[in-house]
């Protein structure tokens, strides 16, 4: 299936990194112009700077998504410059490791704002221009974690099950006006994130962990960024035109396997 976006802009947050970084690559190869959203200037810098190298589209904008305010700032900024929003890809998001005992006040609002707050900013900010341009397509990153019981995740279960529940009511709401919203639901994917969580939290061990971490998937091995990109976009594109208000699992079977 040949999927191009010639001539469209995509707005990705958490572009700088892991399943974000793939997404802004793939859809740059496919020939949208990619707006990098990301709170790491150096790392939405370098993702930016390499997809230019490559004669592609691309550019980078600093943005705290739990900030109403700069999030108004970013859009108005891209929408200044002539382009639409064509699609926005709702990426960003942070981890929190622990049950509702282990879960501060601090913690549950850190989650908050960014899985939560974060998506609603970024979907507040560009419903208008969609509307504006009659038409758009909205795809958020939820988890597995929003449908079934996984321990120690309290308040990240919490975000990813509002991020499912935003999705289906905007898609609700907008089905007439020519706006999509999807969202999809990864389980355990391989990523920097990954690397890191196994050498802070089991120092020397990291091989052996990961193996068992990837064996909790039935498929037998994590994800890959790639892949996950790949599925975004086919959602956002217009082959997946009939496709609205629709949570797609890319677990390796983790749901259906394990329910």
């Amino acid at each position: 299936m040949n999927i191009r976006f010639d001539g469209q802009t995509v707005i990705v947050t958490g572009g700088g990194s892991g399943i974000g970084k793939s997404i802004v690559e793939q859809f740059a190869e496919s020939g949208a112009h990619v707006c990098i959203l990301d709170f790491d200037r150096e790392a939405g810098k370098k993702v930016a700077e390499n997809i230019k190298s490559e004669g592609l589209s691309g550019s980078f904008h600093f943005c705290d998504v739990s900030d109403q305010q700069q999030v108004k700032e970013v859009f108005t900024e891209i929408t200044s410059r002539g382009r639409d929003i064509d699609i926005l890809v709702n990426n960003a998001g942070i981890a929190h490791v622990g049950n509702v005992q282990d879960t501060s006040e601090e913690d549950f609002d850190r989650i908050y704002d960014v899985n939560v707050k974060g998506v609603y900013n970024c979907m507040h900010a560009a419903i208008g221009y969609m509307l504006d341009q009659g038409a758009g397509v909205i795809l958020n990153l939820a988890s597995v974690a929003s449908s079934v019981g996984i321990e120690d995740r309290f308040a990240y279960s919490m975000s990813k099950g509002a991020v499912l529940t935003m999705t289906r009511s905007v898609a609700k709401d907008y089905v007439n006006d020519n706006i999509r919203c999807n969202c999809i639901s990864p389980a355990r994917v391989h990523t920097p994130f990954v690397d890191g969580f196994l050498k802070d939290n089991y120092p020397g061990r990291e091989d052996e962990m990961f193996e068992e971490l990837s064996k909790t998937q039935p498929i037998g091995r994590m994800g890959q960024p790639d892949e996950v990109a790949a599925l975004v976009l086919y959602l956002c594109s217009d082959q997946a035109g009939f496709i609205t208000g629709t949570d797609y699992p890319i677990d390796g079977g983790f749901i259906r396997l394990n329910t």
